[in-house]
């Protein structure tokens, strides 16, 4: 298969598959990750997270994750085909950016520098550029349900809402939280709760600048 095919054979299994992570192994097993630019999904294998909060593991096994929970939930979104991406792309800023920081695994900035990764990831498929926006703002913006629930200095409402529409990030959000191991019902029902005051947070926001 060449690079296109390989591509839209993945899109069709995010589409699709209730576990797409299925198919994205089975391509990774047959060398079909191997190649740029799939060598950024590749790659997540090598990168290792703090078991404090992934304790599933790696980031690609924690990817997997995340694209399955995005498959519970893609019908609720409005663009199917940029919300999977996202999901599929959006931690791909942690190779370059993790790093062990006083002791422990950290991985700053991944979401702005994946953002820039999901960017020539699409590019070199010729995407259009409404599409790669739209994927390229889902990636950038995806930690900011962690940032404005915790009231963080990172928090930035305003710039994400020019960028992302508040049902899609709210969907990315609930799924990359949802995607780790180990969680108890308890933790699984505080996810949805903080997902929920980071929609009313955001929805608030935006009511106020109208």
């Amino acid at each position: 298969m060449n690079d296109k095919e390989i591509f839209l054979d993945i899109e069709k299994h995010l589409l699709n598959d209730d576990k797409p992570s299925n198919y994205i192994q089975e391509a990774l097993d047959a060398k079909l990750l191997d190649k740029y630019p799939f060598s950024m999904i590749k790659e997540l294998q090598e990168v290792d997270q703090n078991p404090k909060f992934h304790p599933e593991g790696n980031v690609f096994i924690h990817t997997m994750m995340v694209v399955d929970e995005g498959a519970k939930r893609r019908d609720k979104s409005k663009n199917k085909r940029a919300f999977m991406w996202a999901l599929l792309l959006h931690d791909i800023g942690k190779k370059p950016t993790t790093k062990i920081r006083k002791g422990r695994l950290t991985s700053y900035d991944h979401d702005i520098v994946g953002a820039d990764m999901a960017r020539k990831f699409l590019e070199y498929f010729n995407e259009e550029e409404n599409f790669i926006n739209e994927v390229k703002g889902l990636v950038g913006w995806h930690m900011q349900s962690l940032f404005v629930t915790k009231n963080m200095k990172f928090q930035n409402i305003g710039d994400m809402l020019d960028d992302v529409e508040i049902n899609e990030i709210v969907l990315v959000s609930l799924s990359d939280r949802l995607g780790r191991s180990g969680l108890d019902k308890q933790e699984i029902n505080d996810t949805f709760i903080q997902i929920d005051k980071f929609k009313e947070k955001i929805s608030n926001f935006n009511k106020q600048t109208v």
